[in-house]
C-alpha cells in the first residue's frame, strides 16, 4: 500500500506506528489509535476553494471524499457515494425547542445512518491493508453500514449482536447485505469485548468506532456542516451519545480545522452530547467532574445509544473539555417527545436522533442555550431504523370498504 505521510499516534502515552498498523490499541499502553496527518500545505483559504470546488466539479459525489485531504489520501475509495446530508430548519421544530435549531440529518446516508461516513473510510483502509475479513458489534446501525461496503470491497462481514436488542429494520439490512450475523446472549458492551478479542487472535479488522479510520470518515459530519454554513462555527452543535465515536470524531474535526485555518472566524462551538437516563454513564460522570469513569447496565427505548460502557470515553472527554462542552441525559418519554415533533414536521429519524433535539430543549430550558445562538442537532439514523418503536404507539384503523365507514373512521 501507497503511503500518505499519515501516522498512527496513541494520545495516552505519545507513542507512534505506521498508517498500515492493523490493531486499533497502542501495543505500548492499551490506549486508542488515532490518525496523525502531515502538515496541510495548503493555507485555509486554499483548501475551502478546493473543497468548495469540489461540490460544484463531482455534483452528488461523495460528501466524505471531498475532504480526501484530511481524511485518507487515496485514489480509489470504497464509495456509494454517502455524505451530502441535508442542513434543513423546521418551524414546529424550533418552536417546540425553544431556539432556532437546524437539523443535519445523517439518517439519509445511503444505509440509513452516520455510520457510512466512517465505513466508508474503514473498509477502504482495510482494502488498503490486504485483510480478508471486517467485523464489528452492533445495535444495527454499524452492522448495517459494515455489511453494505464489505460486500462492495468484496470482503467477508461478521457482526456481532446483542440477541433480542436489535430492531428488525437494522437486522434485515446486516442479512440482506450478506454479513455473517451472530446473536449474542449478552448486551452491546458484551458483544465489543469479544469482537475486539477475537480479531486480535484471528485476525479480524475490527470496523468499530474504536478503529481511528472510522473516525476520520465521521469528522467529515463537522467539514461538510462548516461548509454548509459557509465556514463559519455555530454556536453549539448537540448530538446524542452512545459509544461516543461521533463525540471524539467531533472534537478531532473541530481542532483540525482550526489547525488548517478552515474557519473564517476562529471559534470553537460548543458540543453538547445528550444520552437516555437509563444509558447516561458519561452525562453522570461529567456531573463529577470527569473525576471516575463509570459502566452502567443500560436500558433505554433509543437503542442505537443502549451502551453501557462506551469506548471512546478518554477521546469524548477530551472533545468535551476542549470545546468548553456538556453532557446530560434526558428520559426517554422527552426522547419520544422529541421524535413525535420531527416525524410530524415531516423530517423523521429514528428514536436515538431524537434524543439531540430532546437535548436542545432540556438545554433551552436551563438557560444554557439562548434564543440568539446558532445550534445545530444531529440527526443520526433514519425514520424507518426501528419501525417497532413507532407502530407500538400508533393503531392502524381497519374498516369495512365502504364510504359510509370510511366516514365514520374521519370523523373518530
Amino acid at each position: 500500500m501507497s503511503g500518505s505521510g499519515a501516522r498512527l499516534a496513541c494520545p495516552a502515552c505519545g507513542s507512534d506506528f505506521p498508517e498500515e498498523t492493523i490493531s486499533v490499541r497502542c501495543r505500548s499502553c492499551g490506549g486508542l489509535l488515532e490518525v496523525r496527518h502531515p502538515k496541510q500545505t495548503l493555507d485555509g483559504e486554499a483548501l475551502r476553494q478546493l473543497f468548495d470546488s469540489r461540490v460544484a466539479s463531482e455534483g452528488s459525489g461523495s460528501g466524505v471524499w471531498r475532504f480526501r485531504e484530511m481524511v485518507l489520501s487515496t485514489d480509489t475509495p470504497v464509495s456509494y457515494p454517502e455524505g451530502n446530508t441535508p442542513l434543513v430548519s423546521r418551524e414546529a421544530i424550533s418552536a417546540w425547542v425553544g431556539c432556532e435549531v437546524l437539523l443535519k440529518h445523517e439518517g439519509l446516508n445511503p444505509t440509513g445512518s452516520f455510520k457510512d461516513r466512517g465505513m466508508t473510510v474503514g473498509v477502504t483502509q482495510a482494502r488498503r491493508l490486504g485483510v480478508s475479513a471486517v467485523a464489528c458489534a452492533s445495535t444495527g446501525n454499524t452492522a448495517a453500514s459494515l455489511a453494505a461496503y464489505a460486500a462492495q470491497a468484496g470482503l467477508r462481514a461478521i457482526v456481532l449482536v446483542p440477541s433480542g436488542q436489535i430492531a428488525r429494520g437494522k437486522l434485515a439490512q446486516a442479512v440482506g447485505f450478506g454479513a455473517q450475523v451472530v446473536a449474542v446472549r449478552g448486551d452491546f458492551d458484551a458483544c465489543l469485548a469479544m469482537v475486539e478479542d477475537a480479531s486480535a487472535r484471528v485476525g479480524l479488522y475490527l470496523l468499530n468506532s474504536v478503529n481511528p479510520y472510522r473516525l476520520e470518515g465521521q469528522k467529515t459530519i463537522i467539514f461538510e456542516l462548516l461548509q454548509q454554513l459557509g465556514w463559519k462555527s455555530p454556536d453549539w452543535i448537540v448530538l446524542p451519545g452512545g459509544n461516543l465515536g461521533n463525540t471524539a470524531a467531533f472534537g478531532k474535526a473541530l481542532e483540525e480545522a482550526r489547525d488548517a485555518g478552515l474557519l473564517r472566524i476562529a471559534r470553537n462551538p460548543r458540543i453538547a452530547v445528550v444520552q437516555a437516563d437509563g444509558a447516561a454513564p458519561f452525562a453522570r460522570s461529567f456531573a463529577g467532574g470527569f473525576q471516575n469513569r463509570l459502566r452502567v447496565n443500560a436500558e433505554t427505548v433509543a437503542t442505537a445509544i443502549r451502551i453501557g460502557n462506551p469506548a471512546s470515553w478518554d477521546r469524548a472527554v477530551r472533545a468535551i473539555r476542549w470545546t468548553d462542552g456538556v453532557v446530560i441525559s434526558v428520559p426517554d418519554e422527552e426522547i419520544l417527545a422529541a421524535k413525535a415533533i420531527i416525524d410530524r414536521a415531516g423530517v423523521g429519524c429514528e428514536p436515538a436522533s431524537a434524543a439531540s433535539v430532546a437535548g436542545v430543549r432540556r438545554l433551552v430550558r436551563d438557560g444554557l442555550i439562548t434564543e440568539q445562538e446558532t445550534v445545530v442537532a444531529i440527526l443520526t439514523g433514519h425514520m424507518l431504523k426501528d419501525p417497532e418503536t413507532l407502530l407500538q404507539d400508533h393503531r392502524v384503523l381497519e374498516i369495512d370498504p365502504t364510504v359510509s365507514a370510511l366516514e365514520q373512521a374521519l370523523e373518530r
